[in-house]
């Protein structure tokens, strides 16, 4: 079963984050990921396969990754094999979106088809760029609202 924790505050985030998914151990899990980021440079995304202790030893119990607002997940397989590839958090090829979840997204085909159109709203010239950002905006409405469910994560 997965678990998330997440932090933003004034201390670093990413000891927070391992001690909160520590009390989320007896959920089983097989790979656990961190992403921190210092507000200064882009975020850091660090994954393990195997218990959270492998996590805590490539970060030095947090130590080695500054920042002051994160996101922690651990994950239990339930499609693709326990990989560091397949631990989240997951993050956007431009680097601006993070994101971890809990379960199977069975609509994924949907999101990407629909994520895949919204590039049909820029002409060549990016002349529909407002139209975009209004997309993107109303998207990130959505997320916030199953976030605040507890299914979703993310972070920008």
């Amino acid at each position: 079963m997965c678990g998330i924790v997440g932090y933003t505050g004034n201390s670093q985030a990413a000891p927070i984050l391992l001690h909160g998914l520590s009390k989320l151990e007896y959920r089983g899990y097989d790979s656990a990921g961190l992403a921190v980021r210092d507000g200064e440079k882009n975020v850091e995304i660090i994954k393990a396969k195997g218990r959270l202790k492998v996590l805590a030893e490539k970060t030095n119990n947090g130590e080695s990754v500054p920042g002051t607002c994160g996101i922690g997940h651990t994950r239990w397989a339930t499609h693709g094999e326990p990989s560091e590839i397949n631990a989240h958090p997951h993050m956007s090829d431009d680097g601006n979106v993070v994101a971890v979840h809990n379960g199977i997204i069975e609509n994924y085909q949907e999101l990407k088809d629909k994520l895949t159109s919204l590039e049909d709203l820029l002409d060549g010239q990016g002349a529909r760029q407002e139209a975009l950002l209004d997309e993107i905006e109303r998207s990130i409405r959505e997320m916030t609202k199953v976030a605040q469910k507890g299914r979703f994560g993310l972070f920008k």
